[in-house]
C-alpha cells in the first residue's frame, strides 16, 4: 500500500442499552452484558462504535427516555450511520413507537438499525420487511393478552367475587368474601387521617409513620404515595371511623 494511501472509511455507529430495575431482578439483564454483545458485533461487522447509550431502571412504554433522546438528535444531526441494539425492545415496547424510531428517525436520515436477537439490519429490503413483522406479531400478543385479562376479570365480577387488593385498615371475610374492619389497622388509618386534616404533607407523614414503626398493608415502608393512597380512600373508612 502506498504511503498516501488512506485506510478505508469505517461507517460510524451507536450503541443503545436500556434495563429496567424489574427485568434486572428477574432476568439478570445487566446493561454491561448487552454492551459487551454490542461492541463484539461491531466489531464484527466492521462498525467503528461511538459510543453506548444508556437508559439504567427505565421502562420501554414510550422514548421519554435521555437515551433515546440522545440517539434521536444524533440520527438527526447525521453524526452516525448505524445504531446498534441487542434487542428490539431496548428500544421500545410499542410497535408505534419502535416504527417511528425506524421510519422517521433511522430511515429519514440513513441510518441503518441493527438488532442481534432478531438479526435486523435495515440496510436491507428484508430486514425492513422482517421488522415490521415482528413488531405486528408483538402488539397482537399485547392485545390478546389484554383481551384475556378482561375476561377473566369479567367472568370473576360476574360471579361475585371481589376485585383488586384489600385496602389498609380492612381484612377478607374468607376467600372472595367482604371486607371487615382491621382494627389494628384502623389505628394507623386513624392516625394517618389526623395528622393530614392538620396540614401534615405526604412526605411528612410517611417520614412520621416510618419512624413510629407503623407498617403499611404489605409491611414495607411509608412513601407519600402510599400515604396519598388512604387519603384518597378516605369516604370508605367513614363507616367505621366516622366523618373523616
Amino acid at each position: 500500500m502506498s504511503k498516501h494511501t488512506q485506510p478505508p472509511h469505517r461507517p460510524t455507529a451507536l450503541g443503545y442499552v436500556r434495563v429496567s430495575t424489574e427485568e434486572q431482578a428477574r432476568d439478570g439483564i445487566s446493561l454491561d452484558a448487552q454492551a459487551a454483545k454490542i461492541s463484539a458485533y461491531a466489531e464484527a461487522k466492521d462498525l467503528e462504535l461511538r459510543n453506548i447509550i444508556r437508559d439504567e431502571g427505565v421502562r420501554g412504554k414510550d422514548l421519554k427516555r435521555d437515551g433515546i433522546e440522545q440517539i434521536v438528535r444524533a440520527c438527526q444531526a447525521q453524526e452516525v450511520g448505524a445504531v446498534i441494539v441487542v434487542k428490539l425492545d431496548r428500544l421500545s415496547r410499542r410497535t408505534r413507537d419502535l416504527l417511528y424510531l425506524v421510519e422517521d428517525v433511522f430511515q429519514a436520515h440513513d441510518i441503518d438499525l441493527h438488532s442481534l436477537q432478531e438479526t435486523v439490519d435495515t440496510s436491507s429490503a428484508s430486514g425492513r420487511f422482517f421488522l415490521r413483522i415482528m413488531g405486528a406479531l408483538a402488539e397482537m400478543e399485547r392485545e390478546l393478552i389484554g383481551e384475556r385479562t378482561a375476561a377473566a376479570l369479567a367472568h370473576l365480577q360476574a360471579n361475585g367475587q371481589r376485585l383488586g387488593a384489600v385496602p389498609l385498615g380492612f381484612r377478607p371475610d374468607g376467600p372472595g368474601g367482604d371486607l371487615l374492619p382491621d382494627s389494628d389497622e384502623l389505628v394507623v388509618v386513624e392516625n394517618l387521617l389526623a395528622l393530614w386534616r392538620r396540614g401534615w404533607s405526604y412526605r411528612r407523614i410517611a417520614a412520621h409513620l416510618n419512624a413510629e414503626g407503623a407498617n403499611t398493608k404489605r409491611g414495607g415502608r411509608w412513601h407519600p404515595s402510599t400515604v396519598a393512597k388512604v387519603v384518597r380512600r378516605r369516604a370508605r373508612y367513614a363507616a367505621v371511623l366516622g366523618a373523616v
